[in-house]
């Protein structure tokens, strides 16, 4: 058995809008995220995260926002490739770690929604996913409502796959 561990990071802006999708969610809130696809930032992060495990690059080399196919995408839907290809690898998800960084939304009460739903996507126990959201307490572009962040660390296992 191997095991190995990815790290991902993804941030996109913010502007005025009807609301987004995070974790897979929609949330109606005041704001968009300005992106080529739907602008997930916790399922890009999570895709980067799994791919970086498997040495399989990242989600620009996958899904390029140079792409018209993928103008719009659902993450979802990118999320469920990049599981078949680190399947393909021969990994398998043990758990992972997602934290989300934005002033707005307010998202506490969706993470359970969220854990349902990757965890679903991700074909594991939803005790194996952890989603997690904090502020930058005012600082920087997110701090200001301009932007918003996550990352996300993953273990996988070959005996998981």
């Amino acid at each position: 058995m191997s095991f190995r561990i990815g790290h991902g990071y993804d941030s996109h802006r913010l502007e005025a809008g009807q609301g987004m999708r995070l974790g897979g969610v929609h949330i109606v809130c005041d704001y968009r995220i300005v992106a080529h696809s739907d602008g997930d930032v916790l399922i890009h992060a999570l895709c980067d995260a799994l791919l970086g495990a498997c040495a399989l690059g990242d989600i620009g080399k996958w899904f390029p926002d140079t792409d018209a196919k993928f103008a719009g995408a659902d993450s979802r839907e990118l999320l469920a490739e990049v599981l078949r290809a680190v399947k393909a690898a021969g990994y398998g998800l043990v758990n992972a770690d997602l934290s989300l960084i934005a002033e707005v939304p307010r998202v506490s009460r969706f993470i359970e929604q969220m854990r349902t739903g990757l965890s679903e996507l991700l074909e594991v126990d939803i005790g194996a996913i952890n989603v997690k959201a904090t502020t930058a307490e005012g600082m920087n572009a997110t701090g200001r409502k301009e932007g918003i962040e996550a990352h996300a660390v993953v273990l996988l296992s070959s005996s998981a796959a």
